[in-house]
């Protein structure tokens, strides 16, 4: 599964930008969208998925179930 940003909670920080391996992450009108095609959970690079490592705001970055999960 990817994750997504819970746009209500996104500080809009960009922390998380420069972080993804995959280039998932991208910035929109002033906001933070991960593209679930693009997304790994940073399996095969981290231990720990970057973006939500580096978000300062709990709960912002949750699993899409929506996405079936990666596969390496």
């Amino acid at each position: 599964m990817a994750y997504k940003i819970v746009t209500s909670s996104c500080t809009a920080c960009g922390a998380c930008e420069p972080e993804c391996p995959n280039d998932a992450v991208k910035e929109k009108n002033g906001m933070f969208a991960i593209k679930a095609d693009l997304c790994t959970e940073c399996i095969g690079h981290y231990d720990d998925p970057q973006c939500i490592a580096q978000c300062p705001s709990d709960g912002t970055i949750v699993i899409d179930k929506s996405v079936p999960r990666y596969q390496a």
